[in-house]
């Protein structure tokens, strides 16, 4: 087992910044890549980013392109989602997932095996 857990979360005015954290323990050599995604009330969850584990770029959504960025630091097993720019439309709460495998599809959240609780973050205006 993995497990994750967020923080970071909070209330922060359009324009501004957060910093998310997931700390994944437990059988942590069993991960792959971690994702970011979020869900918004009534919405489905929402891909947002996914790093591998062994390196290479993050991938992100269109959405949060060039505002979001994720970072890994493996030796401490934490990921992290550097927001800026924040939104209104960016309220949501945020999950972090890994995935025990490779997948294509890594922005499909059926492809990933554990999931923190996630954090809220809300966007003023």
């Amino acid at each position: 087992q993995v497990q994750l857990v967020e923080s970071g979360g909070g209330l922060v005015q359009a324009g501004g910044s957060l910093r998310l954290s997931c700390a994944a323990s437990g059988g942590t050599s069993r991960i792959y890549a971690m994702g970011w995604f979020r869900q918004a009330p009534g919405k489905g969850r929402e891909f947002v980013g996914r790093i591998v584990k062994s390196g290479g770029r993050p991938s992100y959504a269109d959405s949060v392109k060039g505002r979001f960025t994720i970072s890994r630091d493996n030796a401490q097993n934490m990921v992290y989602l550097q927001m800026n720019s924040l939104k209104p439309d960016d309220t949501a709460v945020y999950y972090c997932a890994a995935d025990a495998s490779y997948s294509s599809s890594y922005y499909n959240p059926s492809v990933y095996d554990y999931w923190g609780q996630g954090t809220q973050v809300t966007v003023s205006s």
